[in-house]
């Protein structure tokens, strides 16, 4: 059948992919979920391995056991070294590598260098921590100290010359007898009486008029020397 169709109509076909093709595009969807692939062909790992970040390569590498993924994964490791660190920084490792004739995997080398890094940011925090911490002491002793004066205490003395408990319940006591007595005082029984006691000492202090015995007889006497009343 095929040989009777157009070759215009063979090329606006779209092709069906393989199963194969699907397992790896699977594989590739899912790649942050793979673990152990010392099973799987190398030929998938190629197209598989390419689509992990560093940490989903490690994962797959520390996850596989009996197999050693080097060869597949040390070019990868050597794009992350060149990503992260620099062009400068991979030259330098590259040189010094050549001239010392020694090679090591990528893999160590990124590991270190992000040591190195990470301890390197650590201590330069660790360095301004401390420098602010310099500053804000050379402020604080240059702040003027301002001293709190301590009021004398209210508390009377107690018997023995201190301080103590018993001097506070002398003073809580004698407030409490002088508003037992205020509170006496302004009571409507005793302003009752001491208005009526008002009342005694007033009377008591009016003058009181005291004829003496001779005044009677006087009067009897100018009544005899005066002439008697005469009818007409």
């Amino acid at each position: 059948m095929d040989r009777y169709m157009p070759d215009r109509n063979r090329k606006g076909m779209r092709t069906v992919p393989s199963l194969l093709d699907l397992c790896i595009q699977k594989a590739i969807d899912n790649v942050k979920y793979l673990g152990d692939v010392g099973g799987t062909d190398e030929q998938f790992l190629g197209q598989i391995l390419p689509h992990c970040n560093a940490e989903q390569l490690k994962h797959i590498e520390d996850s596989t056991e009996g197999r050693d993924l080097t060869p597949l994964t040390d070019s990868l490791w050597k794009s992350f070294y060149e990503r992260k660190f620099g062009e400068r920084s991979f030259n330098s490792v590259v040189d010094k590598m050549r001239s010392k004739k020694v090679t090591f995997k990528w893999r160590q080398l990124y590991e270190a260098k992000l040591k190195d890094v990470e301890e390197a940011q650590q201590k330069s925090i660790m360095r301004m921590k401390q420098l602010y911490q310099n500053e804000d002491a050379q402020k604080k002793s240059r702040q003027v100290k301002l001293c709190t004066k301590v009021p004398p205490s209210s508390h009377k003395r107690n018997c023995y010359g201190g301080w103590g408990p018993g001097s506070i319940v002398g003073s809580s006591k004698s407030s409490l007898m002088k508003k037992s007595k205020v509170d006496f005082l302004n009571s409507p029984e005793v302003r009752n009486l001491t208005a009526l006691r008002k009342n005694v000492v007033q009377k008591n202090d009016r003058p009181i008029c005291i004829r003496k015995p001779g005044s009677y007889s006087s009067t009897g006497s100018t009544s005899q020397g005066s002439k008697p009343f005469q009818r007409r």
